[in-house]
């Protein structure tokens, strides 16, 4: 499933619910099916800054040269977050992510239902994300480059 379709999938999901109180239940309920994050990267080195919370993310290359990453919050709520976003962006590739518009956010309401220091961490998550892809893009270039 590309991107575009699974920002349409979260919006069609968010839009089951009539009121905030249930958006933020559903958000606490993803962050709850996060894969186990593996502790050995549970350190300042994978910590966001810019966020309210501690959140952690890890991403390597596949040997497809798709991004997988993997996340942790201190923060039900952020964990939520960060949850909805590596399962947007995890599996791609550098491009695709670099190319994302995150449209959804609005579309689903998050960002206007943020407290501003919670809407400061989103903006922190996903630029952290951006940097990961274009961190690996160079790399896949380099790597094309040296092979070539």
């Amino acid at each position: 499933m590309s991107i575009p379709e699974k920002e349409k999938q979260l919006i069609a999901e968010f839009a089951q619910y009539d009121d905030w109180a249930d958006k933020y239940a559903h958000l606490i309920d993803l962050g709850r099916k996060l894969i186990k994050y593996d502790e050995n990267y549970r350190n300042d080195k994978y910590l966001i800054s810019g966020c309210q919370s501690r959140v952690w993310l890890h991403a390597f290359l596949d040997e497809n040269n798709k991004m997988i990453m993997e996340a942790d919050s201190d923060s039900e709520i952020t964990k939520g977050i960060i949850s909805l976003l590596v399962w947007l962006y995890s599996g791609e590739s550098p491009d695709d992510i670099l190319a994302a518009n995150e449209n959804f956010i609005n579309e689903i309401g998050l960002k206007e239902h943020l407290s501003p220091t919670r809407s400061n961490g989103l903006a922190s998550m996903l630029k952290q994300i951006k940097l990961y892809a274009l961190v690996f893009k160079t790399k896949i270039q380099q790597n094309n480059n040296n092979n070539g």
